[in-house]
């Protein structure tokens, strides 16, 4: 996991449990994304809608149980960003 990936993690994770679930994802993208991007910690483009966002949910959700742990998001970040 990179560590850009995991800073956004710990970002987007809300209550600090160490998971992300999909209303997570969506809202902190919304509400911190804009900030995230401007400082350099999630690409402007990573910045999207409530679509998006599920879709990038659903494509780092490996194993169906709609719950990221910080592995399954940065599979999906760190490729997508061109992170890893």
């Amino acid at each position: 996991m990179s560590e850009k990936a995991r800073k956004l993690f710990d970002a987007l994770d809300l209550d600090g449990n160490g998971t992300l679930t999909r209303a997570e994802v969506i809202t902190a993208l919304r509400t911190r994304g804009p900030s995230l991007a401007a400082a350099g910690d999630l690409p402007f483009w990573g910045v999207t809608d409530a679509d998006a966002s599920s879709a990038l949910f659903d494509a780092a959700d490996q194993n169906g149980d709609a719950v990221l742990t910080p592995e399954e998001f940065a599979s999906v970040v760190d490729r997508r960003f061109g992170w890893s």
